[in-house]
């Protein structure tokens, strides 16, 4: 046997939001692997661990769910007006894919700080004799659909405030807040591809439902938690233990896509399991979370449970809490029903893990609805920074092509 070394790379861990993922600097990552393709796909899926065929992830950076089972790619920003160019891969714990078709709004509130320690911006020059808190705002371009996004970095005694006491429900410690905010996020797109605020959504052999399709921080596809049979105050075990029910959820999530033009036929929904998102509302009611905190009905406007990658979402994506605030404030949406119907400049939800407060500017000009910006507030914290050692993968002959 010959004698073989792993490599080493450069990287850092951290969480954002309700999501942990690796950091990496395009610059470090090895010249076959800094451009798109399989090559690239193949070398970031062993760094996690996957295809995993025990669900595990345990030979990798890895969490086994879909909240911890991501990668990032970070460079110097291409775009005048922007400091950092964001890249964002959802990798699949069982299958060799890596998904780069939408965003992760969660890990966005980690970007601005990680840009800084990997050098590729500066750290603010700040006058810390005025002892006064404010914020440093680092631009973002999020290179997976083309949208800037700020987040606003706090700032205390001239320098950047990496702990804090901000609680973000779905978090078991606090951190800094860190206020994100989602420019244009529907971009050229139509804010809703099919045309239509609310339609029929017709699934062979499943059924027959109300639907609002949107297209705000990443396509998802909203039910009503009724038509579905639940109420809206369902935990992860209620339906991550239930396959039928995921079987369910992802044929009709299918023929959403399909319908949304994401797709072209039902069998490309396999290869796109980031996208579209699917969730189901119901009107706010008293519930317990998954840490048994009880809600009351009074604290919230409304109840949203979301899959992401096939399973209930443990509190909720930051990219679907966009598609939430922005549908809730267009009158007539099935959000905006779950919430009252009032049209409304912010909402507060109740998911598994609490309550998220979302805010959204929309308005209504020749009959066609558009979104000027989403924001909210999360947390970040920077976990590790050092070498990953990557056992020897021959990138002049990849396998599994996911891309």
């Amino acid at each position: 046997m010959t004698y073989q070394s792993p490599t080493q790379l450069p990287a850092i861990y951290a969480r954002g939001g309700t999501s942990k993922g690796v950091f990496f600097k395009l610059d470090d990552l090895p010249l076959e692997a800094q451009q798109p393709g399989a090559t690239r796909d193949q070398f970031l899926l062993r760094i996690i661990g996957s295809p995993d065929p025990y669900g595990k992830q345990i030979d990798g950076m890895g969490g086994a769910t879909s909240s911890t089972s991501k990668v990032v790619i970070l460079s110097k920003s291409t775009q005048p007006g922007h400091d950092v160019d964001y890249l964002f891969g959802q990798v699949s714990i069982d299958q060799p894919l890596i998904d780069w078709s939408g965003n992760c709004g969660n890990l966005t509130a980690a970007v601005g700080l990680l840009a800084m320690k990997m050098g590729l911006i500066d750290a603010p020059t700040i006058d810390a004799s005025t002892k006064a808190a404010s914020t440093h705002s680092v631009r973002i371009w999020q290179a997976n659909t083309h949208k800037t996004l700020v987040a606003h970095l706090p700032i205390v005694d001239g320098q950047i405030q990496e702990v804090g006491d901000f609680i973000l429900d779905g978090v078991a410690f606090p951190a800094p807040e860190i206020a994100v905010d989602f420019l244009a996020p529907t971009g050229d797109e139509a804010l809703f591809p099919t045309g239509q605020l609310v339609e029929t959504l017709e699934v062979p052999n499943v059924g027959q439902f109300e639907a609002t399709m949107i297209n705000a921080g990443i396509p998802t596809v909203f039910l009503n938690a009724e038509a579905l049979g639940y109420e809206g105050t369902e935990l992860q075990t209620n339906i991550n233990n239930d396959s039928d029910a995921l079987k369910r959820f992802e044929t009709i999530r299918a023929h959403a896509a399909l319908k949304m033009g994401l797709i072209t036929s039902l069998e490309q929904a396999k290869q796109r399991q980031h996208t579209p998102k699917i969730a189901f509302v119901a009107p706010a009611k008293p519930y317990t979370t998954s840490s048994g905190k009880t809600i009351q009905a009074n604290e919230i406007d409304l109840l949203v449970r979301a899959l992401s990658m096939g399973k209930l979402h443990h509190a909720m994506m930051g990219t679907a809490a966009v598609a939430i605030g922005t549908a809730a404030v267009v009158p007539g949406t099935l959000v905006n029903r779950a919430a009252g119907g009032d049209v409304q400049a912010s909402v507060t939800f109740g998911h598994p893990s609490g309550t998220l407060k979302v805010g959204a500017v929309a308005y209504c000009e020749s009959d066609v609805w558009q979104v000027e910006s989403v924001s909210m507030s999360r947390s970040a914290r920077l976990i590790m920074q050092g070498q990953l050692f990557i056992p020897p993968i021959d990138l002049a002959s990849p396998s599994n092509p996911t891309n």
